[in-house]
């Protein structure tokens, strides 16, 4: 699709002799000042005069473009005005050619992992891990959309100290629990335990940490309670992930890497990069401007969690060939990442594995109540808050609808929606607290509201007998303000996807997304779409089944489904 800024560059090219027009050219955000401006003032030392005098002259330069409807000067800057037919007619086209794929790239040939959700086997899937599940999941649909060949990986947490927990908790009790029956929750209840006997007795967190030191060498016993337990933790996991509709590409455990440990030890000496700390091995990090050390090998010979993050690098380095390797984690978790990428360069990889090394970073959810802990037995199970929702939203939409079809599968897309969106309707950055009733309102910037305008769009386009065609519109029908600033949202589609890709944050698109509702809202409170006048509904139709399908289509970038009716 044709660029405008890029084509207002090649306008002001055309009288203008210097550099880095393109990039001083910028969208206008206050409605009715136009659409995109030029500041004047860099062109002050030039050509000695006010930046008003320059503009008032260069605009009398310019000459007459298809593309633009007027160009005013104001205060120092050029403000032009994009034709309003100009502009709808290519994004019609662009849209008639591509339809649902919109704004799709289909040629980046470029390789992105994205790590997330990674849960710890045997601990509940409880609200904390929503975050990184949804984040990454939205990122994973962006990247894809734009084209990367995009790997997603489920980093299971089935290693460490806490499953040598666990294993001490199932020695000493085991009969006492059916993990078979009801795994996460008597598993937890088994955790919970260990850890308060391990607070009072030294002698069993020492069990405990033989038991993980046991695990990494092939104890048969230790191995293979844990590969129960890792099964069982999995079948709990997917009832989450069914319900929040995500799938992944690889999910393997931190076991998996520790075979690498010895090739990582091996490479950092050859470097002279290892260094002996009280039994431990470690790398000393201050010339990379880290204070704290990373240890490598702990005193009794056992890895540590940076040492199976290494070997994850050395083995996706070898299979995969990425450009990008994203990890989605807590920015509690920005230290370790820091000494995992500083030692990265020290294991003779190519520079652009290293340099594609990313932290995604988040906020932390809270309960209203203050923060979670699994140690301490103080969480909300993620599917529990799923489930809750869905049943929230079904009792709101039989009193709003109550003959709907299909209502468990709508009050499915609206509950889980609801819980999806408000969690990345704020820059992922920012700390949350949970609460659901606000997430479930059908008013405000709330996914329930973006679904209702959705379902609106259908319930009209349901009565129209005819196929909405774009050979059917007169552009000369769509130049009210409101239908033109659903025009301009429509444009910058690719562009809020492409920003969201380049800044990881999904963010972008669910404001977007709101942006875009409340237009068509406003649009149709003053147009009435099935109007009298063919050629002016035959346009209004196509105009909100665009609006439709790219609601639909940036909702399923962020993992949230459309219901069609509601």
């Amino acid at each position: 699709m044709e660029n405008i800024k890029k084509k207002i560059e090649e306008t002001l090219k055309e009288i203008l002799d210097i550099d880095n027009i393109f990039e001083n050219i910028s969208e206008i955000k206050e409605e009715k000042k136009g659409d995109y401006t030029f500041p004047c003032f860099i062109l002050s030392k030039t050509y000695k005069k006010a930046p008003n005098i320059i503009a008032a002259e260069l605009k009398e330069k310019i000459e007459k473009k298809d593309f633009i409807e007027k160009i005013e000067s104001v205060n120092g800057y050029l403000n032009f005005y994009v034709d309003k037919k100009y502009l709808t007619k290519i994004v019609f086209e662009e849209y008639d050619k591509k339809k649902e794929d919109y704004g799709k790239n289909n040629n980046c040939n470029k390789t992105v992992l994205i790590e997330y959700s990674s849960p710890n086997i045997s601990k509940p899937f409880h609200i904390g891990h929503l975050r990184t599940t949804v984040i990454g999941h939205a990122l994973y649909n962006i990247y894809k959309f734009l084209g990367y060949n995009t790997i997603g990986i489920n980093h299971l947490g089935d290693y460490g100290t806490h499953l040598g927990k666990i294993i001490e908790a199932y020695k000493l009790w085991g009969n006492e629990y059916n993990i078979e029956e009801n795994p996460i929750d008597e598993l937890t209840k088994m955790y919970v335990r260990i850890n308060k006997l391990c607070e009072e007795d030294e002698t069993v967190l020492e069990n405990c940490r033989n038991n993980f030191k046991l695990l990494e060498e092939g104890d048969e016993y230790c191995n293979s309670l844990c590969k129960k337990i890792s099964d069982l933790s999995l079948i709990e996991f997917n009832r989450v992930y069914d319900l929040l509709g995500i799938k992944f590409d690889s999910i393997k455990g931190e076991s998996t890497y520790v075979k690498y440990m010895n090739d990582i030890l091996k490479v950092l000496e050859k470097n002279n990069k290892l260094l002996n700390s009280e039994g431990a091995k470690i790398v000393d990090l201050e010339e990379d401007g880290i204070k704290t050390p990373c240890i490598i090998q702990k005193n009794n010979g056992s890895s540590i969690y940076a040492t199976r993050d290494l070997g994850a690098i050395l083995y996706r380095s070898k299979t995969y060939d990425y450009d990008k390797s994203l990890y989605v984690t807590g920015y509690e978790q920005e230290l370790h990442f820091k000494q995992v990428f500083a030692v990265a360069k020290y294991l003779d990889l190519n520079e652009k594995y290293i340099n594609g090394l990313e932290h995604i970073s988040y906020g932390m959810y809270r309960l209203k109540e203050g923060k979670m802990s699994t140690r301490k037995g103080n969480f909300v199970k993620l599917e529990d808050i799923l489930i809750e929702s869905i049943n929230k939203a079904k009792e709101i939409i039989k009193e709003k609808n109550p003959n709907l079809e299909n209502i468990d599968e709508v009050a499915k897309k609206v509950g889980v929606g609801a819980v999806v969106f408000s969690d990345l309707y704020n820059s992922r950055i920012k700390d949350e607290v949970f609460d659901l009733d606000e997430m479930l309102s059908f008013q405000g910037e709330t996914c329930p509201y973006i679904q209702y305008m959705y379902v609106r769009i259908n319930s009209i386009l349901s009565k129209v007998d005819n196929k909405v065609l774009l050979n059917n519109v007169s552009y000369d029908k769509l130049t009210d303000e409101e239908t033109f600033n659903i025009i301009k949202l429509i444009y910058k589609f690719n562009d809020i996807v492409s920003l969201a890709a380049e800044k990881n944050e999904p963010y972008i698109i669910s404001r977007y997304l709101i942006k875009l509702s409340n237009a068509y809202s406003s649009f149709y409170t003053k147009n009435k779409v099935l109007s009298d006048d063919i050629e002016e509904r035959n346009s209004r139709l196509y105009l909100i089944k665009v609006v439709g399908n790219i609601i639909k289509t940036g909702s399923n970038l962020l993992g949230i489904e459309m219901p069609e009716k509601m």
